[in-house]
Order: structure tokens, then sequence, then C-alpha cells
């Protein structure tokens, strides 16, 4: 156990500019998600924001039969982009994709808090409380891990193929990055859970009280 320890010690020190470079890329993605929302005109605005509204109604009024299969959809949602990412991760033409993939995630949360908050002020701002922030405390890293692993697998098996000179264990390590990742989508579904039972529920009351 300490060995292992160890060993994923040495990884992440190795590789700790990947872990640095992913995070500044979704960093960019938010700011770049919130200056989209700026450069929207009047029209567009309003015209979001209405369908918005009518999201806001149709969670006042979800049942628990419609959450459970909200927290089934979400679990599906989680997988599919963690499978995506596992095999772009052992692919060597994955990479850029990854990053892609990684940059929208952030331009996605960055452009949601910007434009309610650019609706609604503070009450926007409270929404993003509730309904965003509570499980992305545990999506943004899970993602921002998986996105590493992935791009610093797929940078292993292209010193395989290019690179004579390195000769690495290439089953151990895919052993390890499954299992990694299996671990991931664990977390995933813990953050679904939080979302669908706990998130949505302090969204109803906080709707309740803006709209009533």
């Amino acid at each position: 156990m300490q060995n292992s320890m160890r060993v994923a010690g040495k990884e992440i020190q190795s590789h700790v500019n990947i872990f640095v470079f992913i995070f500044v890329l979704f960093i960019m993605g938010i700011i770049f998600g919130a200056v989209i929302v700026n450069s929207m005109n009047f029209v567009q605005k309003q015209d979001l924001f209405f369908y918005l509204k009518q999201f806001f109604e149709q969670n006042i009024s979800m049942d628990g039969t419609s959450k459970a299969t909200l927290w089934k959809d979400s679990i599906l949602y989680h997988l599919k982009y963690m499978l995506l990412l596992f095999l772009l991760g052992i692919s060597v033409i994955g990479m850029p994709i990854i990053t892609v993939l990684l940059f929208i995630k952030g331009l996605v949360v960055g452009f949601s808090v910007g434009f309610l908050v650019n609706q609604m002020g503070w009450y926007g701002l409270l929404i993003s409380s509730a309904a965003i922030a509570p499980q992305n405390l545990l999506i943004i890293p899970v993602y921002l891990i998986a996105g590493s692993l992935a791009l610093i697998f797929s940078l292993t098996l292209c010193k395989q193929l290019f690179i004579r000179r390195v000769h690495q264990p290439i089953l151990k390590g895919f052993v390890r990055y499954s299992a990694l990742f299996g671990a991931l989508m664990l977390l995933l579904i813990v953050a679904s859970t939080i979302e669908v039972f706990f998130s949505n529920t302090i969204l109803d009351y906080v709707l309740k009280w803006i709209y009533h």
C-alpha cells in the first residue's frame, strides 16, 4: 500500500505540469464563457432567459419520479463523458480532443454562472450557488483529474511508439489507468446524487422564495 502511494506520488510530481496546464485551460474556458455572455445582444439574452424561466417553473413542479429519472440521466451522461475521455486517453490522436473537451467544460460553467448573474443579479448568484456549486465542487476536480490522466496516458503511448529508448510496462499502466477512472466514476455517481436530490431540493426553495 505504501509502495503504491509512493509510486502515485512520483507520478504526480513527474507530470505536475500537465495538471497545471489542464487547470489553467479550464479557467480559460470559464473566462471565455463569461465573455460570451457579455458579447450577446439584448434579444439573444431575452430569448435564452425565457427558456430558463420555463425550466425553473418545470423544476418547481418536479416530483420524486422525475427526479429518479433525472438521476439516471445524470449518471449516464457522466458515464458517456468519462468513457469518451478514457478512450481518447488510450488513443495517440486523442490529446487535442481531450483539451477541447475540458475547455468546453469550463466554458459551460462560466457561461451558466455568468448568464444567471448578468440577468438576475444577486438572485442569479443565489441560484448558481444552489443549483451549480454543490455538485461541481466534486465534478470539476474529477473531470480535471480524469483529463490529466487521459493526457498522461496518451503521452506515454506516444513515447512508446515514437521514442525507442522508452520502455514502460503499458499493461500495468493501463490497469492502473482503468482503476483510477473507475474510482473517479464512483465519485461522479456521488456528485449526481448531490445534484439531483440535494441541489434540486435547495433550488426548489430558492425559486419559490424568488418567484412567490
